[in-house]
């Protein structure tokens, strides 16, 4: 998974399904778009990542928000290292 398309496909999946247990996968394919990606493009596409599940907050169920929202504090800390 090296594009950004490829990574936001597998996190609007993950989130429409809410399952808890699939942050591990959420966060690897975060890993792997942040390692294939050149240094000066990869902030901005977690900016543009975390822009486009915001987008969908409203129209998502309760647990794809609780999810959401871990691998929103997720982004962030990566954004912040």
């Amino acid at each position: 998974m090296v594009n950004i398309d490829n990574c936001l496909d597998l996190l609007r999946r993950l989130v429409a399904t809410g399952d808890m247990n699939d942050l591990p996968l959420a966060e690897s394919a975060i890993e792997e778009y942040w390692a294939a990606t050149p240094l000066r493009a990869r902030k901005s596409g977690l900016l543009y990542i975390q822009q486009i599940l915001h987008d969908q907050r409203d129209r998502i169920s309760r647990a794809s928000r609780d999810f959401g929202d871990a691998l929103d504090a997720y982004i962030e800390r990566k954004l912040a290292s």
